[in-house]
């Protein structure tokens, strides 16, 4: 009777959701980063946990739920005035200025986000209700998206060990903080859109926008660091603030990013957003039908954008009335005037229900990291339209395994884009490369989802996890390099030169002296 006891007892603590969870606090970025941070949130809560996930008044794809506890602080901005500042962040992307006046206007747009989204951070540190109700509510860890770093501070201010939830930062800080190596020879900078096999000019720009990244980066960042270091009462820099996490959940894998040194604490979870295939509603199902023989193109720039310019938008719908199939465009702006028949304008899709159907031919997509593994998980040729941030590289990557076409969206014409949708279409190269690709991506032991959920848990029960934690983070530059034994083995080989000159020279004296006396002429008597 007891063995039966503690076998139910067991069975019922290994049951998701009933044994003893832990308080988890969740900072999130707002928008499209937020939606596959939030299935972890959910399977934690599955799970047993208590999530609190504390976000802005104002903020984007932020809903509330009875699932989780939310905690919301009032900010001083308006939702109006952030989308504007996003809205001049994807204008500045689209505008065909030369360069460097290109260049420079997405520098100060980008820099003017940061600052605004940053303004979060500060208006939650003077909300003392919330770091009351925060600092009584005694969290295990805390979950964060770190490119605004206000996470990273929430962690340090509270003492919590920390896991970062992040697909890329920028300056490659995703790999600078984990202390990875980073050979600039094939490993291309963040931006560049360049392959791992660089040609040595190619080598010769990626190596000018390292030093380059030094700068720019403190730019972006220079507002945000400034701010830690007056809340955590010492200095801090970028990288002490990004350095701090325990475990980095990285929202990709070597199936689409170039293989490179990683840290043992870096954890790869691409297509963490890949869903099953849930049944097409009615409405769907009837036009995917419709579409006979000819299938389907998938549309969509992301949940961010979902209207362009007209003058692009037009050139967009000739190309598409040059193809045969029905293609389902997201869009809620003004339809372009000669939008063709097989075009259908839809404010909102079931994506990834949509490419998991047979009959999807093609995916138009921006590049983004969740469409980008969509794709890939359904095995749908992709053409690429990317508009900014980490989505150039992107792009580069599928294409570089010629799994799609990238287009580049200032100077592609209507001809270019019905190029493109034949050629991923009807040249089954790329059909059998993407097949190629969802085969490796989903040939895994652990689902993605799983995996991430399994780290948090681990850093909650744990503390952190500074086994993890490299000894490179406790050197200088300098030792970090090696220089100061360089330098020391070079004075060393120096001062061997030196006195085996010295001694040569000496003894070259000593044999020449002697030489001499011994040859001293002498004189002949004369008689």
């Amino acid at each position: 009777m007891t063995l039966r006891l503690c076998c139910a007892s067991i069975f019922i603590l290994l049951l998701p959701g009933l044994s003893d969870g832990g308080k988890i606090l969740v900072v999130p970025m707002a928008g499209s980063h937020w939606l596959s941070m939030q299935q972890v949130v959910e399977k934690l809560i599955e799970r047993g946990h208590e999530v609190v996930v504390v976000t802005p008044e104002a903020s984007w794809h932020m809903r509330t739920t009875d699932a989780y506890v939310v905690k919301t602080y009032p900010v001083s901005y308006t939702l109006e005035e952030l989308d504007n500042a996003f809205h001049e962040y994807v204008a500045a992307h689209l505008k065909d200025l030369p360069f460097p006046l290109n260049t420079l206007a997405i520098y100060n747009s980008l820099t003017h986000i940061f600052r605004k989204l940053f303004v979060q951070c500060k208006d939650l540190f003077s909300s003392k209700e919330t770091l009351q109700y925060l600092n009584q509510s005694g969290f295990d860890a805390v979950l964060t998206d770190p490119i605004v770093l206000c996470g990273a501070t929430v962690a340090n201010y509270f003492s919590l060990p920390s896991v970062f939830f992040v697909r890329g930062l920028p300056c490659s800080l995703q790999y600078k903080a984990p202390q990875c190596p980073s050979p600039l020879s094939y490993i291309p900078r963040t931006f560049t859109s360049y392959s791992d096999h660089m040609t040595f000019f190619q080598r010769v720009e990626n190596a000018l926008l390292a030093l380059l990244e030094l700068v720019y980066c403190n730019g972006f960042y220079e507002d945000a660091v400034e701010f830690s270091s007056e809340v955590l009462q010492r200095d801090v820099s970028l990288l002490d603030l990004l350095s701090s996490a325990s475990v980095w959940l990285l929202r990709f894998d070597f199936v689409v990013e170039y293989v490179r040194p990683v840290m043992p604490n870096m954890v790869f979870i691409g297509g963490i957003n890949c869903a099953r295939r849930k049944p097409l509603s009615k409405e769907f199902e009837a036009i995917v039908n419709a579409s006979g023989e000819h299938g389907i193109i998938v549309f969509s720039l992301g949940s961010m954008v979902s209207e362009i310019p007209m003058k692009k938008a037009k050139e967009i719908a000739e190309a598409l009335g040059s193809v045969p199939q029905t293609v389902l465009w997201r869009y809620t702006g003004e339809a372009p005037p000669n939008l063709p028949k097989n075009v259908k304008l839809i404010k909102w899709l079931p994506q990834n229900d949509l490419l998991a159907h047979p009959k999807t031919r093609a995916f138009i997509t921006h590049g983004g990291s969740h469409g980008v593994y969509e794709g890939i998980c359904n095995a749908v040729p992709m053409v690429l339209m990317p508009l900014f941030g980490d989505q150039m590289d992107n792009a580069k990557r599928v294409e570089s395994r010629g799994a799609g076409v990238t287009l580049n969206i200032l100077e592609m014409t209507s001809k270019d884009i019905s190029a493109a949708l034949k050629a991923v279409i009807n040249d089954k190269k790329y059909k059998e490369n993407i097949k190629r690709l969802s085969d490796l991506h989903l040939d895994r032991p652990i689902h993605p989802l799983d995996l991430a959920v399994h780290w948090v848990e681990f850093v909650m029960r744990h503390k952190g996890a500074p086994h993890l934690r490299p000894a490179a983070h406790d050197l200088n530059w300098i030792q970090y390099h090696s220089l100061d034994v360089i330098a020391f083995l070079l004075a060393v080989v120096l001062l061997s030169l030196f006195i085996s000159v010295k001694c040569c020279l000496f003894c070259c004296r000593r044999c020449c002296f002697k030489k001499g006396r011994t040859r001293k002429p002498t004189k002949s008597k004369s008689h």
